[in-house]
């Protein structure tokens, strides 16, 4: 008889994503399972210890896995790292109970199951029965969540309280979007009259999981939480910087590197400013002229198209120069984001099949007339050359890799750091010498910036240095962090709000695009370095994009190896 071989890396973290799509059927449908369409995940203490023990399971198979033969492979290799340290990352979570406890403006279980819809197939009879199924599932879904916050409680885990009261007002605008019903019912509109009866019956259930779910983080939740810090203190913060970022970092350098990069482009932007807006106090004022004066699109249809002209017009402009697409790559659709959310521009990748492409999503926030200098290097960034072309280039090559690190398997900080890179590399390449442009450019790089200083700042409670313009001295707050980052950025009132609410919820991850850049940044310059005049950037990138997802302790490594 045989002997059976043992799996490699590559084929555990598959066998992996096989058994978490069992387990949460919000991500299938992003892959583009449809068996996932009609389905909701347990989102009850229950179901999030389930998630857990195949987590465990993972790693001793992964223990196992690593000793076999062809495991040190590269391909193999950088498969293990990234199972490792996301996996290890994800159980530091479960085991400190934050999942009790994640109550903010995005990315909680309640937003997930919102969203989900949005990328729901929904093209046919069928699509819309799967759909009516999965607004049944809702009721139970946010039940689970409840369930799972209650238990936090009971231990005193408390969310903080801003981003709390944020959620109960995203949670008044879901059950009521100005028309006497809700969002699940906006969107149960567009379904087929012959099952129209169902659809309707079911996101009337949905909505009214919605109000329920409202009414008690009103009535019990928020009032509980109400003496709760609204920051999360030096080990909390450093668990939570570990996963976004995929590494253990000195945050004390990282803050000090935030306030270098500070300076730095206050300096570029104040050149920049000169040409728009001679004798300007500030960059701001110069940008806050372009609001009033600067070129600009009129109308939400207009920027939608205006948008996939620019992301277009850069494929066309990259593709054999700078990068090789294949036809699939190529194909990206831009889209205004649903209301309800947050108030930045986001980027939601392809279907592992290609059958659903990359999206990029502007949230309107009402607004009709959008400048441009708020927008070219933000669209560089969620689109092309950004997020589209790394998410996308890692479906692609998907069958090269495993299925883990082409999906499921991402470090925000890797993704955000690229996007960032791509930035810098339009500025680079001198796609960003329109002084609008360039401005609005720095300006961005200036709120990733602030982004390390007042996330690892207020959450550590850190001091102001003495050599700042603003407040040297003080210790962080997130009142001060507000009124830096509003100080700092062309941004409107209600942008910077929920941004710092974001910061609340999510610590550490904000810190990732500047830092995830610098990693970039850094693995560019030392495979350089090894190859001298024979470097070849073109080739570089697409190996870069072609071998998945890393943390950043990971990725430097790696990409000097190229």
């Amino acid at each position: 008889m045989s002997e059976t071989k043992s799996p490699l890396p590559r084929e555990v973290a598959d066998a992996y994503v096989d058994e978490l799509i069992a387990l949460d059927p919000i991500t299938g449908t992003y892959l583009g399972a449809k068996e996932s369409s009609s389905r909701l995940p347990d989102t009850s203490p229950a179901g999030q210890e389930a998630l857990a023990e195949l987590q465990r399971a993972t790693l001793t198979k992964l223990d196992e896995a690593e000793r076999q033969d062809g495991a040190d492979s590269d391909i193999e290799r950088r498969c293990a790292r990234l199972l490792r340290e996301r996996l290890s990352a994800e159980l530091a979570m479960h085991e400190a109970d934050e999942g009790l406890r994640a109550v903010g403006n995005l990315y909680t279980i309640a937003h997930a199951v919102r969203e989900v819809f949005t990328v729901t197939p929904a093209q046919t009879e069928e699509d819309w029965a799967a759909i009516a199924e999965r607004l049944r599932a809702v009721p139970a879904a946010l039940a689970g969540y409840r369930a799972s916050l209650q238990l936090g409680l009971e231990r005193k885990l408390y969310a903080a309280p801003r981003p709390t009261a944020t959620f109960v007002g995203q949670l008044t605008e879901w059950a009521d979007t100005g028309e006497g019903r809700g969002w699940f019912e906006d969107f149960a509109s567009s379904g087929p009259e012959t099952l129209r009866t169902a659809l309707d019956e079911a996101a009337r259930g949905a909505t009214a999981a919605v109000v329920e779910l409202r009414d008690w983080m009103r009535d019990v939740y928020a009032p509980t939480a109400a003496d709760a810090p609204n920051t999360v203190g030096r080990e909390r913060y450093a668990r939570w910087s570990r996963y976004f970022n995929g590494t253990e970092l000195d945050l004390d350098e990282a803050y000090a590197y935030g306030w270098s990069e500070y300076h730095r482009l206050l300096g570029e932007m104040k050149q920049e400013a000169e040409k728009i807006l001679p004798g300007a106090a500030t960059p701001w004022v110069a940008l806050a002229h372009l609001d009033e004066h600067g070129r600009h699109i009129e109308g939400v249809d207009e920027v939608r198209e205006w948008l996939q002209g620019l992301m277009d017009q850069a494929i066309e402009a990259l593709d054999g120069t700078h990068f090789e697409l294949a036809e699939r790559v190529r194909k990206v659709e831009s889209r205004i984001a649903p209301p309800g959310g947050a108030a930045a521009p986001y980027y939601t990748p392809p279907s592992e099949d290609f059958s659903r492409p990359g999206r990029t999503w502007l949230p309107t926030m009402g607004q009709t007339r959008f400048p441009v200098y708020d927008l070219v290097s933000t669209w560089y960034h969620e689109g092309v050359p950004g997020h589209h072309l790394q998410l996308a280039q890692w479906a692609h090559v998907a069958a090269n890799l495993s299925r883990y690190q082409a999906t499921v398997g991402g470090v925000s900080a890797n993704a955000e750091g690229w996007a960032l890179y791509a930035e810098r590399l339009m500025d680079e390449l001198g796609f960003l010498t329109d002084p609008e442009q360039r401005l609005g450019y720095l300006d961005a790089q200036m709120m990733r910036a602030a982004r390390v200083i007042v996330d690892i700042g207020m959450h550590l409670e850190l001091e102001i240095p003495a050599d700042s313009p603003f407040h040297p001295g003080e210790l962080w707050t997130p009142e001060l962090a507000q009124e830096f980052f509003g100080a700092h950025s062309s941004r409107p009132a209600d942008f910077v709000e929920s941004e710092l609410t974001r910061y609340l919820t999510m610590p550490g991850q904000a810190i990732g695009y500047k830092l995830g850049e610098r990693a970039w940044l850094l693995g560019r310059e030392k495979a350089r370095e090894r190859h001298g005049e024979a470097f070849d950037l073109k080739a570089w990138h697409m190996a870069a994009l072609s071998q998945g997802s890393l943390g950043l302790d990971d990725l430097v490594d790696e990409l000097s190896r190229l």
